[in-house]
This record gives C-alpha cells, sequence and structure tokens, in this order.
C-alpha cells in the first residue's frame, strides 16, 4: 500500500473538491451523498479522456526540430543530431553541477477532443549512462491564455548521472504541476485546458556522441466529472490472464532510502508483475547490488529505478510506464479509463493494467485495509464478473491474487470524491491505470488499445 500522501502528490485535487463543496456544485456534508450519487451516477465518463501520443517516424518529422533527428525503423524514435550547445545543470539532489550538451524537439500543437481540467504526460525512451531527458508542457486555456512550459519531468532510466525528478511550485495562479500531473486550479469556473504542446529536451555528455532515444511521447487529457458513485457496469467477460504474483510487503524495511522500503511500493511491485508477464527480465549482473539475501530482488530494481527524488516515493505514475519501457520492446502509457467494461476489452486481449484507487477499509471487501492511494494489477474477471487482482499489499507472494467485488472496485477507482477516514472530503484518481504492452502488439490487442484510445 502506498504510503500516507505527499504533501505535494495531487494536493490541488482535493482542494479542488472542497471548491465544488463551497460553491455548492458538490455535497455541503456526508448527508447530502445520496442526492450527489443520484445526479453523477447519469454521467458517464467514457468520453472524458483524451491521450494522444507520437510514435511514429512521420510523427517525429513533424513539430519543431532544434538539433534532433528522426530515425527509422521497427521503432522509430528521435535522437540528438548535432547538439544546439551546451547548459550547465545543478542537481538539486545531490548539488552537482555538470555541463550537458542538448537539443530539443517541439510537437505540433494537439487540440484536445475533450477540453481538460488535468493532463498526465507520458514517455518512452532509452537514455544510456551519460545522457537524460526533460519533458515540458505548455498549453492553451480555453480563454484563449497560454500557460507557462511546465515541467513534467527530469528523468534518466539510471541514477548515477541525474537524480529523476518531478519538480515543485510550478504555478501561475490558474494552473499548476502536483508531481506528475498539469491541474486547473478551480475547475468549477469553467477555465480548461484547450490544447497542448509536449517539449523533449536531449541531454548528453559533451564532446560524445551518445544520445538519448525517444520512442514515444505523449500526454492524457481529461475532464472527469466530479462524483462519489459511477454507473454499473454489466459483466461482460470471464477470463483470467497468468500474471506473476510478488508481495511489497516481503520488502517492508529494506532499502529504506527508497520510499521507506517495501511497505510503500505498491506501484513498482506491480509495474513489476506487468513487466515478467510480458517477458521482461533482469540479469544477475543488473541485479548484483541487491542483498543476495533478498526474495524478489527485481522488486527491489523496480522501486529504485521508478523513485522520484523530488516526490520522495515510487508511485510518480510516468516514471513507472516509462521504467517499463526500459524492458526490451514494451511501451508504457497514463492514461485514465472509462469502466470495467475498458478493463474487460483490454483482459479479453491479453493486456492486463495498473489501476490507482483510495478507500476505506469498508469499502472493498477482502482488501483488509484502507489506504489514501494504491496501486494492483487486474489480471481478469471472475464467473460473476468480479475482478480478479493481484494486490501487492499482501503478506506473502501467493497470497496476492485477490477477487474483489466487481460494483465496489468499479466505484473506488472510477470515482473522484470520497470521504477519507477522518470523514473528511477527499479526492479520487477517477480511472487512472497504467498500460504496458508490446512495442509491436498483434492485430487484436492494438483492437483493444484503440477501443481505449491508445495508439
Amino acid at each position: 500500500m502506498s504510503r500516507v500522501e505527499h504533501p505535494s502528490r495531487r494536493t490541488v485535487l482535493a482542494a479542488a473538491v472542497g471548491a465544488a463543496v463551497v460553491s455548492g456544485t458538490g455535497p455541503a456534508a456526508a448527508d447530502t451523498e445520496t442526492v450527489a450519487d443520484a445526479a453523477d451516477s447519469d454521467r458517464a465518463p467514457t468520453s472524458a479522456v483524451d491521450y494522444h501520443a507520437w510514435t511514429t517516424y512521420d510523427d517525429w518529422c513533424c513539430g519543431t526540430a532544434k538539433g534532433t533527428r528522426a530515425v527509422p525503423g521497427p521503432r522509430p524514435g528521435l535522437v540528438v543530431g548535432t547538439a544546439l550547445g551546451s547548459v550547465d545543470y545543478t542537481d538539486p539532489h545531490t548539488g552537482r553541477t555538470a555541463s550537458w550538451e542538448y537539443a530539443t524537439w517541439t510537437s505540433p500543437v494537439h487540440r484536445l477532443s475533450v477540453p481538460a481540467t488535468e493532463t498526465i504526460a507520458s514517455w518512452n525512451a532509452d537514455t544510456p549512462a551519460g545522457t537524460w531527458i526533460q519533458i515540458e508542457l505548455r498549453g492553451t486555456y480555453s480563454d484563449g491564455a497560454d500557460t507557462p512550459w511546465y515541467v513534467m519531468g527530469r528523468w534518466a532510466a539510471g541514477d548515477q548521472d541525474i537524480k529523476r525528478t518531478s519538480v515543485d511550485d510550478q504555478k501561475d495562479g490558474r494552473s499548476a504541476v502536483w508531481t506528475d500531473t498539469f491541474a486547473i486550479d478551480d475547475a468549477t469556473t469553467g477555465l480548461r485546458l484547450a490544447s497542448y504542446r509536449l517539449r523533449l529536451t536531449l541531454y548528453r555528455k559533451p564532446g560524445t556522441k551518445l544520445t538519448p532515444t525517444v520512442w514515444r511521447l505523449g500526454a492524457m487529457g481529461s475532464d472527469v466529472p466530479d462524483r462519489f458513485t459511477v454507473p454499473a457496469t454489466v459483466p461482460g467477460l470471464a477470463q483470467e490472464l497468468i500474471v506473476p504474483r510478488y508481495s511489497q510487503e516481503i520488502h517492508t524495511g529494506q532499502y529504506p532510502e527508497y520510499d521507506n522500503g517495501g511497505e510503500a511500493w505498491c506501484s513498482p511491485t506491480s509495474s513489476q508483475m506487468i513487466i515478467e508477464y510480458w517477458g521482461g527480465r533482469l540479469t544477475p549482473e543488473q541485479l548484483a547490488w541487491v542483498d543476495p539475501s533478498y526474495a524478489d530482488p527485481q522488486v527491489d530494481n523496480a522501486a529504485r529505478f521508478t523513485y522520484d527524488y523530488q516526490y520522495q516515493g515510487c508511485g510518480n505514475w510516468p516514471f513507472n510506464a516509462a521504467y517499463a519501457a526500459t524492458y526490451q520492446d514494451l511501451q508504457g502509457v497514463v492514461t485514465r479509463l472509462g469502466s470495467l467494461t475498458d478493463l474487460e476489452t483490454l483482459i479479453a486481449a491479453g493486456i492486463p493494467a495498473i489501476t490507482s484507487q483510495s478507500f476505506l477499509s469498508s469499502e472493498l471487501t477482502g482488501a483488509g485495509y484502507g489506504t489514501a492511494g494504491h496501486l494492483m494489477t487486474v489480471i481478469g474477471f471472475s464467473s460473476d464478473g468480479d475482478v480478479i487482482a493481484n494486490d501487492p499489499n499482501s503478506p506473502s507472494d501467493p497470497a496476492v491474487r485477490r477477487v474483489y467485488k466487481r460494483r465496489e472496485f468499479e466505484n473506488i477507482w472510477l470515482r473522484t470524491k470520497r470521504y477519507n477516514a477522518s470523514g473528511k472530503l477527499s479526492s479520487g484518481t477517477g480511472g487512472v491505470c497504467y498500460l504496458y504492452f508490446p512495442a509491436r502488439p498483434t492485430a487484436r490487442q492494438r483492437t483493444a488499445l484503440a477501443a481505449v484510445g491508445v495508439r
């Protein structure tokens, strides 16, 4: 289970929920929840998400390249061609200053089909030692004004050159970036993000021919309506995928420098399960740094290499997707889904998903715990339509497989508003999930991904 929510982590989302209460657009107290539920349940979320990505050779040839070039092949990408110059970067987490050559690529403008209250960027890249990348977003509001360039991540697969990091304290009085999420400050005003561009900066050590390679760059914009409950879906699939089972709890106390050890490693543990489902493996040399007495050392590795040094946690959503894509022939994206029917579509094509949810212990029968934020892996559906999940918050690897009631699971995952253990109004993730899939998916997998808005 994730540790207590970090102060910088989507605090704005809970604040926005509070603003809705004050303005009268949401329930003012627990005794009005039933009324709100009735209204909210009629608002289907299926058209509330716009995921868009640049992945093809033609995509990389568009936009504005300054020192970068597109490379063709089975997995087209973007690399440094001729560096524009060099800049000094002082790593805020080590204090070290180093000089880096750089080149940039700025995407064309993407006009959102769903003017968004939130936007999350994600990327897939190879960053050999001596290289790293920065991802930025600049948008245009629905009233025509522009946002600043917001840093959505400074990322490297390793942790020797720079410490991968989100950037706090980015805001313009109308929107802000909270760890990995761009969010409108007050959605009740009607202000939305109408369009955006993404900018990549590729860095390498001066005087070398090293280069990062970026294969996928995209963002998910969404305007999920505020709701305590969501419409119930009708079961449509009985199928279970065979996915490795890993417990985060057996790692408790290991490597506390990475988010206080295993008890907070739900995200990397879930990521590792799906990575290995797709055949991703680490060599003994890659795992040599892990104490040999530890079981499942690949989970320790995932925690180390998803760790966000600013957030001080392993739960940065895009960092997990980027980590998955460091394995050969895997892609990873962060998006939102609209229903358990979407998950059924993916499972039917052999694609498991990692879902993010928060709940009281009384809201998910059989879990035995409550959480302010937790990731688990959906691997199938029972004959009754209930959700089969590999839940890493389990005492052992064999105990990871759980079956959760369909109606309870879909509600805690898809809602945007809830009451926490203190009885205070809090936020939900509104259907956030990670999807990991092959670099060259089958026709059936492509069809399923397209059905949930991912191409």
